[in-house]
């Protein structure tokens, strides 16, 4: 039996998107929560705890988006056509964040409300868009002639603002996790009352969406409820109400990394069942990955560069993960 390329590459980008969410998802859900924090203090240590890392984080968005283009052309092509609004805004918010990100800390006084509001739009538009792209590529894309039939703004959807407001829940509930394990103090216990209701919002849209998605798709409700994939997938909602009892129970004792752990294991979850939800498609509902990957020659070539670069980009990672770990105090840096 010869080695599935086209599987392989499928599990590399799916391996970037999750830590693309789990990575730049708690720094985004932190520019999320800026509304809710007035102390200009606490804001400057909110964006302290992520300040070494947060443009790291988004190299897991490049790799998914130019291993999606060498592996799978044509999706490629597909998915930019249909989504191509979406994907700009979300484009358009990642740099707003980014220029503001920088600039408040430059501003002078009189400047740096105008930067602490851009950084909380373009954080909120960026994870907005992304849930709008998850929901409108769960709802599928009309393929004819292998193009791509949508038309510019069929991705929006009763169903794609949804899941836009749910990746921003689910960004909140990643930041203000994040901070319990990095901040102190009143900062510390202000991240803990915010990620309590966060946590249920998050598990109420979950449940919306897990009751929405095979109502709204036949093939999808076939694939979880037939015999004998049902069996394997009854245990998922256990595991989803098991890991917010463990957030919460995390939250109410001496709380540190258990409340962010569980909040990526929650993550996790619902990753995993998106992943099901559309297999064996890249683009659903009628296109599998072996239609549409590149040349088995290609796929080959290109495979070698992905297994140097991606222990690279885990290596450096985890190295400034480890040199910028330990808590930031309101007012200063690490310690």
């Amino acid at each position: 039996m010869g080695i599935d390329l086209p599987l392989i590459w499928l599990l590399i980008i799916g391996f970037g998107v999750m830590m693309y969410v789990i990575a730049d998802g708690f720094d985004l859900g932190i520019g999320i929560l800026f509304p809710f924090v007035k102390d200009r203090s606490h804001r400057d240590a909110m964006v302290n705890s992520v300040a070494p890392v947060w443009d790291g984080n988004e190299t897991w968005l490049v790799l998914g988006g130019a291993a999606l283009m060498a592996a799978f052309p044509k999706a490629y092509a597909i998915l930019l056509s249909a989504f191509y609004v979406p994907a700009i805004l979300m484009l358009l918010g990642l740099i707003w964040r980014g220029v503001s990100f920088e600039f408040r800390f430059k501003a002078d006084e009189a400047h740096k409300p105008f930067w602490d509001k851009a950084f909380m739009l373009g954080s909120f538009v960026a994870a907005f868009f992304q849930g709008a792209i998850l929901g409108a590529f769960i709802d599928g894309v009309e393929i004819v002639g292998g193009r791509s039939a949508a038309g510019i703004m069929d991705w929006l959807t009763p169903f794609s603002v949804f899941t836009g407001i749910g990746v921003v829940i689910a960004y909140a509930l990643l930041g203000s996790t994040w901070l319990v394990l990095k901040t102190e103090g009143d900062l510390q216990r202000q991240m803990i009352r915010i990620a309590k209701p966060t946590t249920f919002a998050l598990l109420v849209a979950i449940a919306i969406a897990s009751i929405w998605t095979p109502l709204a798709h036949q093939a999808i409700s076939d694939r979880w409820f037939s015999l004998p994939n049902i069996w394997f997938f009854a245990p998922v909602p256990v595991l989803v109400a098991a890991a917010t009892y463990y957030i919460q129970r995390t939250l109410n004792d001496d709380p540190h990394a258990g409340p962010f752990v569980w909040s990526l294991v929650l993550i996790f979850l619902g990753y995993t069942g998106f992943v099901i939800s559309i297999w064996p498609n890249i683009v659903p509902p009628s296109l599998p990955i072996w239609d549409a990957a590149a040349p088995s020659e290609s796929l080959g070539f290109t495979l070698v560069g992905a297994l140097l670069i991606i222990p690279m980009i885990l290596g450096y990672s985890a190295w400034a993960y480890y040199v910028f770990r330990g808590k930031v105090k309101v007012g200063e840096g690490y310690h």
